[in-house]
């Protein structure tokens, strides 16, 4: 492979539940109710297209950035106490970089969470040449074409890079792409990948994956 891509919620960090559990109350707050399983099933994108998706135009501009900081503050102020990488990424990343292939971030995430991930745990951010967030796109996933920036920022073709997703909607943005993905099981089960022809493999962790660099 010419390039490495990860997403990063779910993939990078198991973060996914304390997003859904801001998401329930916030949603809960707007008159909005759901369990956790309909937020999980709801729940992907930009936090403006969320926030259209499921209460149209009843919000103004100011109301919907003023919501999106009231949810990533508390996620924020919820995950910092639990931040790590998924158990061994960071020994493959390492070896990635050892054998000088480069690695971006590509993420539906808000600048500041991502700068909140990266800067957080020691030494991550120095592993990724391209780093692009929801705030640097116009189209949120499932259009590829947050992969295509970051396949543009590494200098190298998106068709050969690998990505690493751990949702459904991630995995069918890459298969847009035309790349081929190995899903973290993080917050997902392999069934609800059953339909897509893309996946290369089904990871728990990052403990057994060094064949991928061959």
């Amino acid at each position: 492979m010419a390039g490495f891509i990860f997403d990063m919620d779910g993939t990078m960090v198991d973060n996914m539940m304390v997003h859904h559990r801001a998401w329930q109350i916030k949603l809960a707050e707007l008159g909005l109710p759901m369990d956790l399983e309909e937020v999980r099933q709801t729940i992907h994108g930009k936090n403006e297209e969320i926030l259209a998706r499921l209460f149209g135009d009843r919000f103004s501009n100011e109301d919907v950035k003023r919501i999106a900081w009231e949810k990533e503050n508390a996620y924020r102020r919820v995950f910092i106490s639990e931040l790590k990488l998924i158990d061994g990424l960071g020994d493959f990343l390492q070896k990635i970089q050892n054998k000088g292939i480069p690695m971006g971030v590509g993420t539906a995430a808000p600048q500041e969470n991502v700068n909140f991930v990266l800067d957080n745990i020691y030494g991550l951010r120095n592993h990724f040449s391209t780093v692009v967030h929801a705030g640097m796109v116009t189209k949120g996933k499932p259009d590829p074409q947050v992969f295509e920036l970051v396949a543009r920022g590494l200098d190298v073709p998106l068709k050969d890079c690998l990505i690493f997703e751990d949702s459904p909607i991630g995995v069918e943005t890459a298969r847009r792409a035309g790349c081929r993905v190995v899903v973290v099981t993080s917050s997902h089960t392999q069934e609800e990948f059953a339909h897509f022809p893309n996946v290369l493999r089904f990871i728990e962790d990052y403990q057994s994956v060094d064949d991928l660099l061959v």
